[in-house]
């Protein structure tokens, strides 16, 4: 499955969205977190790499990749990685909204094994407010993670 050019094309209006990022499974994850985040629909994914990484506070020091599918472990995917380009070339506008059944995932630290599911929420697109930076943390819940917890 790939996205096709004419959607790659598309240049919608730039407007803020809300994202709902939940935790997925980690290895060291201590339960349940999530995090509302706002961003520019022109946003990259290379974009929102970075703020997820502010979100949860991690080191930037780990390959990561986005891709979607029905679930975090299901294929077929369509794949978002460094390798490719496809991070820095593919807004938020182009990939939503998603086929139906998807989801998009965020991939980080694959021997870690952070996975993270990403939607836009029901808050109606909005006009950037002129006195915030987006992206913008607007809430968390959850259990704070901790990158690389202390072991006993």
């Amino acid at each position: 499955m790939k996205i096709s050019e004419r959607d790659k094309a598309r240049s919608p209006d730039v407007t803020i969205w809300t994202l709902k990022i939940k935790l997925v499974s980690s290895i060291h994850a201590p339960g349940p977190w999530e995090a509302t985040l706002e961003i520019d629909s022109s946003a990259t994914l290379e974009d929102l790499h970075l703020a997820i990484q502010r979100a949860v506070r991690f080191d930037n020091d780990h390959m990561y990749m986005f891709y979607v599918a029905r679930t975090d472990r299901s294929g077929p995917r369509i794949n978002f990685d460094p390798e490719d380009g496809t991070l820095q070339d593919t807004t938020l506008a182009q990939l939503f909204p998603l086929p139906p059944d998807r989801k998009l995932f965020y991939w980080f630290d694959f021997g870690e094994d952070w996975k993270f599911s990403i939607g836009r929420t029901r808050a109606a697109p909005h006009a950037a407010d002129k006195r915030a930076k987006y992206p913008r943390l607007v809430d968390t819940r959850g259990k704070k993670l901790a990158q690389y917890p202390a072991w006993d």
